[in-house]
């Protein structure tokens, strides 16, 4: 098992593929700290996701999302659940190249609409009800390609969280070994 992990672990996905849930549980197996992107933005905002979109729109909310993300890709090694949409931004995504193994946690689009509808809290998805599939299968073509170039890719299913997260452990490990890396130092 993989110790003393010298890196981010930046995990990227969509809404609802388990970033947050795996990733608080990850932390703890790894003995990180865990850090919400999201909940990050909305510190720095002083405002609900929902708000500073209300307030400011997409495009400032995802520049500002990419500040938010830019400081937490230079701290210290932590699990890091990034904001849904945020590694598709070219900047977030070349700082985690450097500063971050990254994970793709790659959800089909039922998993996905399972675990997003009727959540209020998802300022991307509101007034998406009558049409929550369909925005889903949007962003997962519009987003998808982003996501592929993740170090490591790591289907979440309709499981168990603890189940996710040793697939998620296993991976890293693969992936340590297969680069021949040493994360234990």
């Amino acid at each position: 098992m993989i110790k003393n992990i010298n890196k981010i672990i930046l995990l990227v996905g969509l809404m609802g593929s388990g970033k947050t849930s795996v990733g608080k549980r990850l932390a703890q197996k790894l003995n990180l700290p865990f850090v919400d992107g999201d909940r990050e933005v909305e510190k720095a905002a002083g405002l609900s996701l929902v708000d500073v979109l209300k307030c400011f729109g997409a495009e400032e909310y995802r520049a500002g999302e990419m500040r938010v993300m830019k400081r937490l890709l230079q701290g210290e090694p932590c699990v890091l659940a990034s904001g849904g949409g945020s590694f598709v931004a070219g900047p977030t995504r070349e700082m985690a190249k450097t500063h971050a193994l990254t994970v793709w946690l790659k959800a089909d689009v039922n998993t996905l609409y399972h675990r997003t509808a009727g959540r209020k809290h998802r300022p991307f998805l509101m007034g998406a009800d009558t049409r929550l599939k369909e925005r889903l299968e949007n962003y997962i073509k519009e987003e998808y390609p982003y996501y592929s170039e993740a170090d490591i890719v790591v289907e979440t299913k309709d499981e168990r969280v603890e189940n996710t997260v040793n697939r998620v452990i296993k991976a890293i490990d693969d992936f340590y070994q297969a680069e021949g890396q040493n994360a234990s130092r």
